[in-house]
């Protein structure tokens, strides 16, 4: 294989595995705190990988540039931090449904994509943090009740952020994952080999409320825009529209087998926009293409990684996905309190998603929203 083609294949291979293995515990979290069995969970990260492995297939061969696509991870911890609605899985299904609707409607309708960017990126990106607290507080709480099954998960994430900070997360969770098969609390149950389970979706105006207008949010303000935003950086133009029409039909075709949401990919996207995927900016597109290929391989392991993170000991896998989701927590504080405008919406925002209050049915996460859209408002008419 020639150097100008083999660059980016080991690009797209990298991105792949930094991109699955940093945080396929928190979409497994994020679901199964919405009403999914572990099986329907399975289902869920299958129907994830085949969806954003297709959707960057089609986009970069398409466009001949480096589209990457990622499932929503900032969306499968808000998953994780609102847990089961009325109507449980059905009415979670159903909300993921619209979700991917409304990222169609954005690209097709401009007053839509107009109202997502009137919402302060210091309200947005404070929802998000409030709502990665508690999965990053996991660490801490677990290596105290644990700090001999949690410690060498902490201890290797620490030594390999030293040495080569882009896979600090995946061997953390690897190391969960050795150390959940060497000290299972039950021997590993159910299909280990995919199977997709379709779901009929039920809707509700609590899930709509609690689930589907934040996730739908929070994909847009902490993946796609970002998204977008890391191509432009590299001296590409993304095809916006585009983009969110594969990413939002694959969204709606992978809800009843339990997909939450596909977007561009954001942190992970850097890695095959970047030079390291190869000196010809043109053919950087074979990244994303490798990449997606990568996924598909991967798919079908979906089952008997769900088996191993259900099998484990009680949050030694959830503090390494906590670990994993340090750097977003990190850079969403930033985009937090750097905004222009007063802080005080943005910190209301941030109180109010951790709190995890539940008002009326309806979770924290949109209350957060609204408290600080409110407070953002009322001091934009006092002056």
């Amino acid at each position: 294989m020639r150097e100008e083609t083999r660059t980016p294949v080991i690009a797209g291979l990298v991105t792949a595995a930094v991109g699955f293995t940093s945080s396929f515990a928190v979409v497994l979290a994020g679901l199964a705190a919405v009403g999914a069995s572990p099986a329907q969970a399975a289902s869920g990260l299958l129907a994830l990988c085949v969806t954003q492995g297709i959707s960057a297939i089609l986009l970069a061969r398409r466009y001949r540039i480096p589209v990457t696509t990622a499932w929503s991870t900032p969306g499968a911890a808000l998953l994780a931090s609102t847990g089961a609605v009325a109507g449980g899985w059905r009415a979670a299904v159903g909300a993921f449904l619209i979700v991917g609707l409304l990222i169609v409607a954005t690209a097709a309708f401009r007053p839509l994509a107009d109202l997502v960017r009137a919402i302060p990126a210091s309200i947005a990106q404070a929802m998000l943090a409030g709502v990665l607290v508690p999965l990053c507080l996991v660490p801490v709480t677990a290596t105290a009740a644990e700090p001999w099954l949690v410690g060498p998960v902490v201890l290797v994430w620490l030594v390999i952020m030293i040495l080569a900070p882009r896979w600090a997360a995946p061997a953390a969770l690897l190391t969960a994952v050795a150390l959940a098969i060497a000290f299972a609390e039950q021997p590993l149950g159910g299909a280990l080999w995919p199977s997709v389970r379709w779901t009929m979706p039920a809707f509700s105006t609590e899930a709509l409320v609690s689930i589907a207008v934040p996730l739908y949010l929070v994909t847009m303000a902490a993946q796609n825009v970002p998204g977008a935003a890391v191509l432009t950086g590299f001296g590409y133009v993304p095809p916006w529209r585009a983009s969110l029409i594969v990413t939002g039909v694959g969204t709606v075709v992978g809800a009843p087998a339990g997909g939450h949401a596909i977007n561009l990919a954001a942190i992970s996207a850097a890695l095959s926009a970047s030079p390291e995927a190869g000196r010809d900016p043109s053919r950087r597109w074979i990244a994303a293409t490798t990449m997606g290929v990568a996924y598909l391989v991967i798919a079908p392991f979906a089952a008997l990684l769900t088996a191993v993170v259900v099998a484990a000991p009680a949050d030694l896998v959830a503090a390494a996905a906590g670990l994993a989701l340090l750097a977003t927590l990190a850079g969403s504080l930033r985009t937090a309190l750097m905004g222009d405008d007063r802080l005080e919406p943005a910190v209301i925002t941030f109180l109010v998603a951790a709190s995890g209050v539940s008002l009326a049915g309806v979770g924290a996460a949109f209350w957060a929203l609204a408290a600080g859209i409110i407070v953002h408002l009322a001091l934009r008419l006092r002056r």
